[in-house]
């Protein structure tokens, strides 16, 4: 298995055995619930896996315990600033004990982002006109 597929697995083991507080946030952040916004759990965008992405505004949503390395935490936020990723990051204790103000800043940060591709997030693409046999 190489080294994507390490990754992917890894995503997968984590989605399967979330922390309290990354279960407790995706309550309120999957099935588009926060207007609309669509995320993805535990995410990979090579060589990390991010805690939540949405990825119309390419902004990550990171949940930190209280074992995180800050100094790696921020080479890994400017790295992916570098690729047009905004990462906001909040600790387990503040998704415990206020949901209301962790989703408040994840939406005016949303609000705030510009979209990452024309269309999004509720716009549909328009889809092309077919063409070939039987259609002009």
């Amino acid at each position: 298995m190489g080294r994507d597929g390490k990754l992917i697995g890894r995503a997968r083991q984590m989605r399967r055995e979330p922390a309290e507080p990354e279960k407790r946030l995706w309550r309120n952040l999957s099935g588009s619930q926060l207007h609309g916004y669509k995320f993805r759990r535990q995410s990979t965008i090579e060589p990390f896996i991010a805690d939540f992405l949405c990825p119309a505004k390419a902004l990550i949503v990171e949940v930190d315990g209280e074992t995180h390395d800050q100094a790696a935490d921020a080479r890994r936020d400017a790295l992916l600033r570098g690729r047009g990723y905004t990462t906001i990051r909040f600790t387990n204790d503040e998704v415990m004990s206020n949901m209301d103000g962790v989703l408040t800043v994840i939406l005016q940060t949303l609000e705030r982002l510009p979209d990452r591709w024309p269309g999004a997030p509720d716009t549909p693409t328009p889809t092309p006109p077919l063409k070939g046999k039987g259609f002009r």
